[in-house]
């Protein structure tokens, strides 16, 4: 038989958290369940409230989409199957998109 794992609840400051993002709730909502828990307990681990706060602001940060773009943009560099001048312009493109309002 096998071991069924816990199922963590949203904790209301991480769900307050995730509510204040736009983009993090989006992605919260994409994600699947299991990834969401294991965010969830990622989270609740932490034994002092400034490591739970650095946490939450690492977990929002990551659903956010930086560590989406920073992947992007390494992969466009990193295509040698494609011309120069095409990786620069997919370079472009993405640090207007990051940075844009």
């Amino acid at each position: 038989m096998k071991k069924k794992g816990v199922v963590h609840s949203l904790p209301l400051d991480l769900r307050k958290a995730i509510n204040a993002s736009p983009k993090a709730a989006s992605s919260w909502k994409d994600i699947t369940s299991l990834a969401r828990n294991e965010w969830i307990c990622w989270v609740t681990s932490g034994k002092k409230a400034e490591t739970r706060g650095i946490r939450i602001e690492k977990t929002i940060s990551k659903l956010s989409g930086a560590c989406v773009a920073h992947a992007v943009l390494l992969a466009a560099l990193t295509d040698k199957k494609k011309p120069p001048g095409a990786r620069r312009r997919m370079l472009r493109a993405l640090q207007a998109a990051m940075f844009a309002g």
